[in-house]
This record gives structure tokens, C-alpha cells and sequence, in this order.
């Protein structure tokens, strides 16, 4: 079965700025007829990392809350901790960071902001999917209890996924710190004696007691460890380390599976918007963001989360790369981009897998909204 997505590009006239002109998208899309009044709408963003400039434009942010209003929904702006420290690595540094870069009571029609996985991202709802490598996920509670979810994702490039859009924007952003840390690896997190102190903050803080001093260095239980990451954040000399042993493909497959549990019991009630700017080639999560690889290309909306991202990596890939960026190769209309980028990563096994699970397809019709034209003739000077 075919779905829809709809496609525009970033023309503006006088007659309809581009942020009216994302509005008419929504619309026509369908966001008013998935959501109720008095719905709890999740509107489900990346605030871009402290030092990141390549995160979504407040502005468009601002007209899709303002459009979800109008229908009587009460949305709020969310994200979930990350599990590496940083600036997002608690709900304190995590909000700050989100004013900082603009996302602002003011600036977003006094729309909350709630980071759905609590203070130190232990806040959970543990959700039953029985797949092939997750029986379980963990996703921010605040998400899960919500009426309903907007996605709006940065199209971009992305280390381990190839590219990052809809799906990872739900799988990995949705998880708690916990969840990541499933997606990220099979092992406990290791110690790299030479930077640790024997301060003990990770014994401290960690929830079942599985950390130690062996000779005033930490040492992890690997048999007692849950995976939360706490040790992770709460070290100040940077030893506690995620071992990265995932391989590509299973890494893929869980954030499909937990995707599948974010999108669980709202399958009537979730929208995906995919802006397609600023086109970096790595995540909004790191602390810069390198020259984009393409132009900006448009903002695309569907009701279907494989669809969508499927689409968005298409238009990228009919591009001309842009002469300057670190593409050197596959720069051509119609050749690969994302692999240009990462050569290793097969980035379509991520789409194949959702439409394994019934997430959504890889087949859609891509429909244009088009600009308005001008109301009057612009003439040329005598």
C-alpha cells in the first residue's frame, strides 16, 4: 500500500510567508484529524546541543504549536536526556540549553517544556513489544502518557543510522537513558582507569549497588548493572565509558523496535514532520554542526513514519552536493549521498526493517503543496 507524503519547498511570496506556508502543509496533511481537544499532545523535537546551530528554527516550531492549538489540543515541546554527558544530559541543562537556543516560553506561545524521561532521565514507562531483539523498551514516560505525538525532525546525516529523520527521532529520542544505552550496546559501561580518581560518585549514585573501588579505581558488576548510565553522567573525570560494541545492523533494528514501542497505542494519533535544511553531516547532538552536504530542499509532513523518510532521503539524494562540504564522493544528481557520507552503513535497512514490523512503507506519492503566487504583478522600474 502507497502512502502519502506531502512536499514544499522553501518559496515564499508576499502573498504567504513560509512559516503560513508550513501551516497549509500541516494541514492539508492531516494534523487537525488525529487530534482531539483537551488532547496532551507531544511535540516531540531535537533542542540542538550547546554550540550546535543546524537544529530546526524556532519560528517553524512556533506555527505548528500555534496550529495544534487551534484545534483545542494542548501541546507541550519534549525531548529526552541524553546518555552521554553534555548540555541535554539533564532536565536542568537539558531546558536551559532549549532557551538558550530559542525555544523560550515566550518565543513558543507559552508552550511548556517537559523532558519526558524526568530530572535524571530515569522517569520510564517500560512497554511490551516482543520483537526480535527488544521483548521490552523504555521510553520517557511524559511521551507515553501523552494523547497524542507530533514528530518534528532535522533531516541530517548521522554516524551510526546514515541519516537521521523521523525513525530516529522517535526510537532514540524517545528512549530514556536506559533505552539508549539498550540501542547502544549489550555490555555494561567500562572504566578507563587512568582517568578515574576514586571519587566514588558512581558508587554513589548508582541504583543497585553494582559499582566498587578495586585498588581506589571503580570497577563495574557487569552481572548487577541495569544499563541506566547514571555512572556515565555523574562521572566528573570522564572514565565511565559506553562500549560502542553494537554492530551496525543490530543497532538499527532496535531503534526500529523501539520506534514500534513509541508509536504503540498511538497509531490514530501520530503525525511526522521532516525539515530538510541545513542538511549537516552528523548529528544535532554534537556541540558544532559542519557546512550542509546538499541546498535546503523543503519541509515534508505525512502521517506515515517510514514514508517520510524515505522521501526525504530521495529528495537528498537528487541533489547536486554542494561544492565545499566533506562529500567527496557519490556529489552527483541521483547518486547516494547518505553513503557518500558513511560507506559502511547501510542506511536502508533501517526503512526495510520498520516495513518489516508494519511501522509504515517504503512506497509513497510524494504530493506537492505549492506556493501561493503573488497578488500583484512586480513591475520592473522605468
Amino acid at each position: 500500500m502507497t502512502s502519502k507524503v506531502y512536499f514544499t519547498d522553501f518559496r515564499a511570496t508576499s502573498r504567504e510567508s513560509l512559516v503560513e506556508k508550513l501551516a497549509r502543509l500541516c494541514e492539508i496533511a492531516g494534523i487537525k484529524d488525529m487530534l482531539g481537544k483537551e488532547d496532551l499532545a507531544a511535540v516531540k523535537i531535537h533542542f540542538g546541543e550547546k554550540g550546535n546551530t543546524a537544529f530546526i528554527r524556532p519560528p517553524y516550531i512556533r506555527k505548528i504549536i500555534e496550529c495544534i492549538k487551534e484545534t483545542g489540543a494542548k501541546p507541550f515541546l519534549t525531548d529526552a536526556n541524553t546518555l552521554y554527558a553534555g548540555s541535554r544530559s539533564d532536565s536542568v541543562s537539558h531546558i536551559k540549553t532549549a532557551i538558550d537556543n530559542g525555544f523560550s516560553y515566550s518565543s513558543m506561545d507559552a508552550t511548556p517544556l517537559i523532558i519526558a524521561d524526568g530530572l535524571r532521565g530515569k522517569s520510564e514507562t517500560k512497554i511490551k513489544i516482543d520483537q526480535k531483539n527488544c521483548s521490552h523498551v523504555y521510553i520517557g514516560s511524559e511521551i507515553f502518557n501523552a494523547d497524542a505525538l507530533i514528530s518534528v525532525a532535522h533531516f541530517k546525516g548521522h554516524e551510526l543510522a546514515g541519516f537521521g529523520g523521523t525513525l530516529k527521532n522517535l526510537g532514540m529520542g524517545c528512549a530514556s537513558r536506559r533505552g539508549k544505552m539498550v540501542q547502544h550496546s549489550s555490555v555494561s559501561p567500562k572504566v578507563k582507569r587512568k582517568n578515574c580518581i576514586g571519587c566514588s560518585e558512581c558508587i554513589n549514585h548508582c541504583p543497585v549497588e553494582a559499582i566498587m573501588l578495586k585498588e581506589k579505581k571503580a570497577y563495574i558488576d557487569s552481572k548487577k548493572c541495569i544499563g541506566c548510565g547514571e555512572c556515565i553522567i555523574r562521572c566528573p573525570s570522564d572514565a565511565v565509558k559506553i562500549r560502542w560494541n553494537q554492530d551496525i545492523p543490530l543497532f538499527l533494528e532496535k531503534m526500529v523496535e523501539y520506534t514500534e514501542g513509541v508509536l504503540k497505542g498511538k497509531k490514530n494519533k501520530s503525525f511526522f514532520i521532516n525539515i530538510v535544511a541545513d542538511i549537516s553531516p552528523t548529528c544535532d547532538c554534537l556541540p558544532y554542526n559542519d557546512y550542509p552536504i546538499v541546498k535546503d530542499i523543503g519541509i515534508l509532513a505525512s502521517k506515515d513514519p517510514v514514508a517520510i523518510d524515505q522521501a526525504s532521503v530521495d529528495l537528498v539524494n537528487n541533489e547536486e552536493a554542494l561544492p565545499g562540504s566533506v562529500l567527496k564522493c557519490n556529489k552527483n544528481k541521483g547518486e547516494d549521498k547518505i553513503k557518500g557520507l558513511y560507506p559502511n552503513i547501510e542506511w536502508q535497512y533501517q526503512l526495510d526493517y520498520a516495513q518489516s514490523l508494519g511501522i509504515g512503507t517504503c512506497d509513497y506519492k510524494l504530493e506537492k503543496v505549492e506556493t501561493l503566487s503573488y497578488d500583484v504583478q512586480i513591475k520592473s522600474r522605468p
